[in-house]
């Protein structure tokens, strides 16, 4: 593991150890100051349930998909957007196997993001250029808090709804939840993950409807179908099908079709 030592650390990733984690710090302790790090793993990078109590922070991905959750929502983020959470917010992100993950840590809030606790937000290409250009050994310092200024200003609005709520459960269905927010195409059936959990089908199926408020199915293919908007930005459809769990391309464009009233290449066009 390769590491470029700075007088400031966040929370290690959980799960797989990443093949290298760098760190590229610049005005540490100022209020303008920005540490970045780049996480890159062999097997799934899993950050954990974590909380920064010091730093606001966002996560970004150049390759596809990550995987992030507060509260009782998983929500899955491309490339054109950041997870933002701001500091002592209790969250979780995972990325895919071998994709590069951004960890940007700031003591400044983003103007787009002032009224935004935790969620997606939108990031402009020359901000994921800046991101990419800071963190590489020999940027300057003053051109590096130059760029920064520059980042925090192609931050923008939240891109969706992010409510983090609790939900009734007793905990069975947000396992279960976590386990797929790891891999959406996992095919288990509901009796299966009841028999590892050791409780009975129905009382599953009543966690995920007090948890969720939706069925096992209903829920799985909603996950699904939120994994593939954000691989749909960088990935043909049908290997985004394949990736999500459908055995073929029709069937997952009629599926997206019902529930987002467009095509997945209709979203591609947009």
């Amino acid at each position: 593991m390769s590491r470029r030592r700075q007088s400031l650390t966040v929370t290690d990733p959980y799960g797989d150890d990443p093949v290298t984690c760098e760190e590229y710090g610049y005005g540490l302790g100022r209020p303008d100051g920005i540490l970045v790090l780049r996480y890159r793993s062999a097997g799934l990078l899993d950050f954990g349930e974590s909380r920064q109590d010091l730093l606001h922070q966002f996560y970004w991905s150049p390759d596809g998909l990550l995987a992030v959750r507060h509260g009782t929502e998983t929500q899955y983020v491309g490339p054109s957007e950041v997870f933002w959470v701001r500091r002592a917010v209790t969250h979780e992100v995972r990325a895919a196997d071998g994709w590069t993950a951004y960890r940007v840590c700031l003591r400044q809030i983003p103007p787009a993001l002032d009224r935004l606790r935790v969620g997606a937000a939108a990031i402009n290409r020359e901000a994921t250029a800046l991101i990419e250009a800071i963190a590489r050994n020999g940027y300057g310092e003053d051109a590096a808090l130059e760029a920064r200024a520059r980042i925090m200003a192609g931050l923008g609005a939240a891109t969706r709804d992010t409510a983090g709520r609790r939900g009734g459960g007793r905990g069975f269905a947000l396992t279960v939840a976590r386990e797929l927010a790891r891999d959406p195409a996992d095919d288990t059936r509901l009796e299966e993950w009841a028999e590892r959990l050791h409780i009975s089908v129905k009382t599953l199926q009543r966690d995920f409807e007090r948890e969720f408020g939706v069925p096992y199915t209903r829920w799985r293919t909603q996950l699904r179908l939120r994994a593939s908007r954000a691989l749909l930005e960088t990935r043909p459809v049908t290997e985004v099908a394949h990736r999500v769990g459908y055995a073929s391309a029709s069937a997952f464009v009629a599926a997206y079709a019902r529930e987002f009233g467009d095509t997945p290449g209709g979203r591609r066009r947009r």
